[in-house]
C-alpha cells in the first residue's frame, strides 16, 4: 500500500519556533512575502489560518508550515495570517473577526467548539469570505472540509484494542479516555468505536477529556484506576496520542505491569517511541500532508473563484447543508510491526528522529536500523 508522503517539516524549524512563541497569547502573527503589495494582482489576497489550541503537538509542527508552504506553491502571491486560540471558544471568534475585518479573503478554520463558531462562520459568509473547516467539521455555511472520516477512526482503534486484547475481551473491561465533549470528532470516535465495542468487552468507565489536553487524561485514567481497581483494566481507548500519553503516565504511575494495550491516532514521534517500548500498542496514522495540502488547495481557489470538483470529491453533511465539498484522507493503524511500512516509508520520520537512545534497544529487536 502507499501512502501520500508528508511534508519536510524539518524545513519550517524556524517557522515552527517562532509560531510557538506567538501560540501562547494566541497572538495572530502573519508568514509569507507579499511579492505584490499594491494588491491589484489576481494571487495577491490573504487566506486566514486558525487553530485551536497550542498543547496539541501537530498544530505546529505539522499542520500550519504544510498549509502555509502549499499555499505559497500555489500561489507566490498570497499572504497568510496564522493563529492559535489557546482552546478558547471566544479566543478564536475574536480571531475571526479581526481576520475579516483586516481583509483576509479566504479562511481556514479548526474550530475549538463546532456549534459555537457558527455565527462567525455565518458573519464571514455574509462578508464573501468563505470558510474552509479543517479537521473538525464546523457548524454553519462552510465553503469546504478538510479531515478524515472519524467514525472510522473510532472503528480501528476498537478492532485493534480488541485484537490487542485476545480472548481477555471477552470477560475484561476496559477505560475509554474520549477526546473534548464539544469536538465534533469527539463524538464521531466515541461512536465509531462503541458500534465495534459494544457487546465485545465491558466498559468500566468511560470520559470527556476537557481541552484534549494529556494532564486531563492523566487525571482521569488516575481516577479509574483507583475506581476500578489496577487488576481490573484490562484496555484503555485512548482518543489520541496526547490522551494516550497522560493515560500511559498514569498507569506507570500506579506501577501497573504489563501495562495494558492503549490506542491513539496522529502517529506523534512521542507515541511512535511508547509503541516501539510496549507503553502504547496503536496509534491511527493519517497523513497530515494530504489533510493540509486539501486545504490548501481549496482555499487557494475559493480565493481565486473557482470551484472545487477536481479537488474536493468526497461530500460531508453539516446543520447547513448536505452537499459540502471534502477530502477525506487515508487511515493505517500503525503498530509495533509496520512502523518502518508505515510512517517511515511515507517519509513522516526516519529512523534516525525515532531511534533515539532510549529507544534504541527496541528499534533493534523491531527490525528498525538506520
Amino acid at each position: 500500500m502507499s501512502f501520500p508522503r508528508p511534508g519536510r517539516a524539518v524545513a519550517t524549524v524556524t517557522a515552527v519556533a517562532a509560531l510557538a512563541g506567538l501560540a501562547a497569547c494566541g497572538t495572530v502573527g502573519e508568514a509569507g512575502d507579499d511579492p505584490d503589495p499594491s494588491g491589484s494582482g489576481k494571487d495577491s489576497f490573504t487566506i486566514g489560518l486558525l487553530l485551536p489550541d497550542t498543547h496539541t503537538a501537530r498544530w505546529a509542527t505539522a499542520d500550519n508550515p504544510l498549509i502555509m508552504k502549499r499555499i505559497k506553491e500555489l500561489c507566490p502571491g498570497c499572504k497568510v495570517t496564522h493563529a492559535y486560540a489557546s482552546a478558547d471558544v471566544a479566543t478564536q471568534q475574536q480571531q475571526i473577526e479581526s481576520m475579516i475585518a483586516n481583509g483576509a479573503k479566504v479562511l481556514i478554520l479548526d474550530p475549538v467548539d463546532d456549534k459555537a463558531l457558527r455565527s462567525s462562520i455565518a458573519r464571514a459568509r455574509d462578508a464573501d469570505v468563505p470558510v474552509v473547516s479543517y479537521d473538525r467539521l464546523a457548524e454553519g455555511p462552510i465553503a469546504a472540509y478538510s479531515s478524515y472520516d472519524s467514525e472510522e477512526i473510532g472503528r480501528i482503534q476498537a478492532q485493534e484494542l480488541l485484537k490487542a486484547m485476545g480472548p481477555k475481551a471477552r470477560d475484561g473491561q476496559i477505560v475509554m479516555m474520549n477526546g473534548d465533549p464539544t469536538d465534533p470528532n469527539t463524538r464521531a470516535l466515541v461512536k465509531g468505536a462503541r458500534s465495534v465495542l459494544d457487546g465485545k468487552v465491558k466498559i468500566g468507565r468511560s470520559y470527556y477529556t476537557a481541552g484534549w489536553i494529556p494532564e486531563n487524561a492523566f487525571r482521569n485514567m488516575s481516577a479509574a484506576i483507583a475506581e476500578l481497581g489496577a487488576d481490573r483494566i484490562d484496555g484503555v481507548l485512548a482518543a489520541n496520542d496526547g490522551l494516550a500519553g497522560g493515560v500511559v503516565t498514569a498507569l506507570k504511575a500506579a506501577d501497573m505491569k504489563p501495562l495494558p494495550p492503549v490506542t491513539g491516532q496522529d502517529a506523534d514521534l512521542s507515541a511512535i517511541r511508547r509503541i516501539l517500548k510496549g507503553e502504547q500498542y496503536v496509534t491511527v496514522y493519517k497523513s497530515f500532508e494530504a489533510e493540509a495540502n486539501a486545504a490548501a488547495e481549496m482555499a487557494v481557489a475559493l480565493g481565486r473563484g473557482e470551484k472545487l470538483d477536481s479537488i474536493a470529491k468526497d461530500r460531508v453533511s453539516n446543520d447547513t447543508s448536505d452537499d459540502i465539498p471534502a477530502v477525506l484522507g487515508p487511515l493505517v493503524p500503525v503498530t509495533r510491526d509496520n512502523i518502518e511500512e508505515t510512517v517511515v516509508k511515507s517519509g513522516l520520520y526516519t529512523v534516525d528522529q525515532i531511534c533515539t537512545p532510549a529507544v534504541a534497544i527496541d528499534c533493534r529487536e523491531a527490525g528498525l536500523s538506520p
